[in-house]
């Protein structure tokens, strides 16, 4: 192969590599966020007792919130920050992993998801959170929260918990950092300039003094093991962290092992 050969094929594959930067940097809030709205006048149906009603931001934006309730004197509340797709009707139904060992449960939906609007941001959400956080205060103490995040709400979570007290944070299927995920997905990738979003886990992880979880699945390929990995440097002793053979990034509570350590964190299932 001549000089002039090479010199085409590193042209064709400098080319593709640019529209690639291109891509990620253009289409980074499409990759990020997959929200789903859903109508004002849209009923949510579960198989438990639930309210509906909205938390109001300083900015006016009305923030579509879930609460799950308990009959029975409940241990605490868990403060559930859900993932990058969809909106509550997909996620409303994971209260049953908490409200079967007798907590409640808030969630809400982030801006420009299910029933909530306005302009979806990082600091939005993290805003948002503290307004759920300070609801939840009102009917709990700081020790008897739990703040859960699952995968891109575990930034959420994570966020929260370095600026507020709980009992303790659990973080299902974290990342490290959201630019650096994108890194590991695509090993040929090399971002010379910042995201847009960060949901840094990593450094947010170093501001919590009290209980962390984190769960991961041993075949999770859109959180790759090695993203969830870099977070053990920032456990505390006493941490914990646990793999989950054989589960995904979706399927996690349908394992035992899941089922078994949320019974060590939360109490066994009534």
């Amino acid at each position: 192969m001549n000089l002039k050969s090479i010199l085409r094929i590193f042209s064709v594959l400098l080319g593709l590599y640019i529209l690639l930067l291109l891509a990620t940097y253009s289409f980074q809030k499409q990759i990020i966020f997959r929200p789903q709205p859903l109508a004002a006048t849209h009923i949510f149906k579960f198989s438990a007792n639930f309210e509906e009603f909205e938390l109001i931001a300083e900015d006016g934006h009305a923030i579509n919130a879930l609460y799950f309730k308990r009959k029975s004197p409940a241990k605490g509340l868990v403060l559930y920050f859900h993932g990058n797709a969809d909106n509550l009707q997909r996620w409303g139904k994971y209260h049953e992993d908490f409200t079967a060992r007798n907590y409640e449960v808030l969630m809400i939906d982030y801006r420009g998801y299910g029933k909530t609007k306005g302009p979806l941001s990082e600091v939005a959400m993290y805003q948002d959170a503290q307004l759920a956080y300070d609801w939840a205060r009102k009917k709990y103490p700081a020790e008897e929260i739990i703040i859960y995040g699952r995968s891109l709400g575990t930034a959420v979570a994570s966020n929260l918990a370095r600026k507020n007290k709980a009992q303790r944070l659990v973080l299902e299927t974290p990342f490290n950092h959201i630019e650096k995920l994108f890194c590991i997905q695509v090993p040929i990738l090399w971002l010379p300039f910042p995201l847009n979003y960060a949901f840094p886990n990593d450094e947010h992880l170093q501001s919590v003094d009290y209980p962390v979880s984190i769960f991961q699945g041993t075949e999770d390929r859109l959180v790759p093991n090695r993203s969830t990995e870099q977070l053990r440097p920032f456990l505390k002793p006493g941490d914990q962290f646990y793999s989950v053979v054989g589960a995904t990034h979706y399927n996690l509570s349908k394992f035992e092992d899941f089922q078994k350590q949320l019974d060590l964190i939360l109490g066994t299932k009534k």
